[in-house]
């Protein structure tokens, strides 16, 4: 068989496939109906599997693995088409609608707000940016945001969640899988400057110890090696921290990493300014309230999920979003404490709340036995 000819049985084999499909589908379509009728599950795991022992066992055993990868797509968009139907099965749509119903229609301008650090902090930064005329709060850790969110000390909370040096604030990504249960309302990537700041003016060379947040420390890494192995690097628990212990500091050799802004807040001198390793440095920082929130415009889904320790149960949900169309813009993995080899999933999406697809593949996600969290729909500033 020439090229062409082989392309014309293609075709007509693409053809007899498709429309199996559509009919596999309509069936698979008449089976939701069936388990509403009867309160089943949307998932059966024995019957995939006698489906796919079936039809691989008269397969030539080098097609095998590509009939079995075959029919674990089929199954995901079955599924997938099934959970249209079975939305009874999870609340996420109706919280969804309610929060859509409910939310403001413009993000608020006046807000209590609670920021890791102190006055000179990026995440103050962060907030101003978010909020026109935001009133601050500050706490000594992350973990002690999400508390004040929770117990209604503060309407809404600002954390770093990534930066584009130095990569993800892991222990905000812990904080989030430990049953922190918070919406992500609205996001904002903040261009990061940092300074070297001194208590006088003081040269370079006369430095033994730098300070500042690991965060920072990553970012300017490049700059640190400059000044030679014999000066110190020390981790603080903010950049703004480090300028106010440099500030009360009696220490000329003693540096912080911080913003200018710090500079003003407490008096220090700039020895060096831009020192981190780009100019392309950002981080971004998520915006938490206690109640879902979707202001309009939301463009953005946050999720977080832990699937079973099974080859491909990654793959089967990244080929469901795919089949939507729906673009992964971050996809972060922590390990779970106390479990060998298993892992917190953390993705970000584009995708919009107000497209009905989205909402029953949200569904589907949320009545599956598996682990899954809808942290949050929002825009990014």
């Amino acid at each position: 068989m020439d090229r062409l000819e082989i392309r014309k049985e293609i075709d007509t084999l693409d053809d007899q496939l498709t429309g199996l499909f559509v009919r596999r589908m309509e069936l698979c379509g008449q089976m939701a109906d069936y388990k509403i009728a009867n309160n089943l599950p949307l998932l059966d795991r024995g019957r995939e599997r006698d489906i796919v022992s079936r039809v691989t066992e008269n397969c030539p055993e080098e097609m095998q693995s590509y009939v079995k990868s075959l029919f674990n797509q089929i199954f995901d968009l079955s599924r997938d088409h099934q959970a249209g139907k079975m939305r009874w099965q999870s609340t996420l749509p109706a919280q969804i609608e309610k929060a859509l119903q409910e939310t403001p229609q413009l993000f608020p301008a006046k807000a209590t707000v609670a920021c890791q650090g102190r006055e000179g902090a990026y995440a103050q930064f962060a907030a101003d940016r978010l909020f026109s005329m935001p009133r601050l709060m500050y706490f000594n850790s992350f973990a002690d945001v999400i508390r004040a969110v929770d117990k209604g000390l503060c309407q809404y909370g600002v954390l770093p969640i990534e930066n584009s040096l130095h990569g993800s604030v892991n222990e905000v990504y812990d904080l989030i899988g430990e049953e922190n249960r918070f919406y992500i309302v609205r996001t904002v990537r903040l261009q990061v400057h940092h300074s070297l700041l001194t208590r006088r003016k003081t040269d370079l060379s006369a430095i033994r110890e730098v300070i500042s947040h690991e965060q920072a420390l990553g970012q300017c890494a490049g700059f640190l090696k400059t000044l030679g192995p014999n000066v110190k690097v020390t981790v603080c628990e903010n950049t703004a921290a480090a300028a106010k212990l440099v500030a009360e500091s009696d220490r000329d050799d003693l540096a912080a990493i911080a913003s200018s802004g710090c500079a003003e807040q407490y008096g220090l001198h700039v020895v060096a300014s831009g020192i981190q390793d780009s100019d392309n440095n950002y981080t971004r920082f998520i915006c938490i309230a206690k109640n879902m929130q979707i202001f309009p415009g939301a463009s953005r889904i946050s999720i977080l999920f832990r699937l079973a320790h099974r080859p491909g149960s990654l793959a089967s949900l990244l080929s469901r979003l795919a089949a939507h169309g729906l673009n992964l813009t971050k996809l972060e993995s922590r390990p779970i404490p106390g479990l060998d080899f298993e892992f917190t999933f953390y993705a970000d999406i584009e995708a919009s709340v107000y497209d009905e697809s989205v909402r029953n593949l949200l569904a589907e996600l949320d009545a599956s036995p598996e682990t899954f969290v809808f942290l949050g729909s929002y825009s990014e500033l």
